[in-house]
């Protein structure tokens, strides 16, 4: 597919919600974190650790919300969404989730989870933005905790972006988990993919724990696209809201 006569830019965001919880699940701040997250003024946002689904929170939080936590953060803002269940337990289940201000041609949830590790899944979108009259790919990460594990993911993921067709935009951000930094470069090789503060300024952001930022766990990498004003948002006004430094970037085609 050839791409857009006209440039075409869009903000993305990403951040791990933390099942809708500050640190420690001491107190519930979904509606506070959706207030933060509309300031951002994001097209797509990539959100790991969402709650789907649980039967006992309900009960005894106040301001709980009637509907899913991403039709909740979705709002009025962003029109469509995608949800990717991964981890499962008795009281409900929890994956990533993307919002978007552009139609979702489609989507789909990938398990990557690896034997004797915590479940893991890639939620892909083929979100089509009218202006543009083309695809953009996006896929929503979070990987898991043993380096093992994230490598044997890191293929996965890398075979999935290949079989993307050549030349169309990829988007791949969320919590890689990847606090030795061995992500960048095979993904780079083997798929393409390029990310983007790496490119600004180096290396990856810091981004956990947000209350002292030392891991550069949070990634945001493109293909077939550019990328500017690469930002870890100010840990001010996010501190209690997660415990990873959101990220965000406009991307151009």
């Amino acid at each position: 597919m050839t791409g857009p006569t006209q440039p075409f830019s869009f903000k993305v965001l990403t951040i791990n919600t933390h099942k809708g919880f500050t640190a420690f699940n001491r107190r519930f701040i979904l509606p506070e974190l959706r207030d933060a997250v509309r300031t951002v003024g994001a097209d797509i946002v990539c959100l790991q650790e969402v709650l789907g689904a649980h039967e006992v929170h309900p009960l005894h939080v106040e301001n709980w919300p009637d509907t899913t936590h991403y039709e909740f953060l979705a709002d009025t803002m962003w029109s469509d969404y995608a949800y990717g269940r991964n981890a499962v337990y008795p009281e409900g289940h929890h994956g990533n989730a993307v919002l978007s201000r552009y139609p979702i041609a489609h989507y789909e949830n990938r398990d990557v989870s690896v034997a004797g590790g915590e479940k893991r899944g890639l939620l892909y979108c083929r979100i089509v933005p009218p202006a543009l009259g083309a695809s953009i790919h996006v896929l929503c990460v979070h990987l898991g905790l043993r380096e093992a594990h994230r490598q044997a993911q890191l293929t996965m993921l890398a075979d999935w972006v290949n079989a993307l067709p050549v030349d169309e935009p990829v988007v791949v951000a969320g919590d890689f988990n990847d606090w030795r930094q061995k992500a960048s470069r095979p993904l780079r090789e083997s798929a393409g993919l390029e990310e983007i503060f790496t490119r600004a300024r180096g290396r990856p952001a810091r981004t956990f724990p947000v209350s002292l930022p030392l891991l550069r766990l949070d990634r945001i990498y493109v293909k077939n696209a550019n990328a500017s004003s690469p930002t870890a948002l100010p840990l001010r006004g996010w501190r209690h809201l997660s415990d990873h430094a959101p990220l965000s970037a406009e991307i151009h085609l």
